[in-house]
């Protein structure tokens, strides 16, 4: 923690508490990549209450021109979250599009505004 001209500043980091997730499940066939601009983002498990839950990989459009996708990870006992990144900052992945394949990830931009 910093104490700058009275006023506390300190570094915050989000993640969530819990066990490693299982392996990564084996896909062997990838669907054909709906158009241009699209990007393959591999299946991942993720916390959902006191257990994981698979995300089956999926085709999507980056949250904005130059982002880029930083998958989730299990680090030192946290689990965090995938998300967008780049020169606009990050945008992180709604899993409440992951039941409504009329709102799917691919679709988000759509949905969801412009990110930019």
């Amino acid at each position: 923690m910093l104490l700058v001209g009275g006023v506390a500043v300190a570094g915050v980091s989000l993640g969530i508490s819990i066990g490693p997730p299982p392996a990564p499940r084996v896909v062997r066939i990838r669907p054909a990549n709906p158009g241009a601009g699209y990007v393959w983002i591999d299946g991942y498990w993720y916390p959902n209450g006191n257990r994981y839950r698979w995300h089956d990989g999926y085709y999507t459009r980056p949250a904005y021109e130059g982002a880029y996708w930083v998958g989730p990870r299990h680090e030192n006992g946290r689990f965090f979250e995938g998300h967008w990144d780049g020169g606009h900052g990050q945008v992180s992945h709604d899993h409440r599009w992951d039941n409504d394949r009329s709102h799917r990830d691919f679709n988000h931009n759509e949905h969801d505004g412009d990110h930019r």
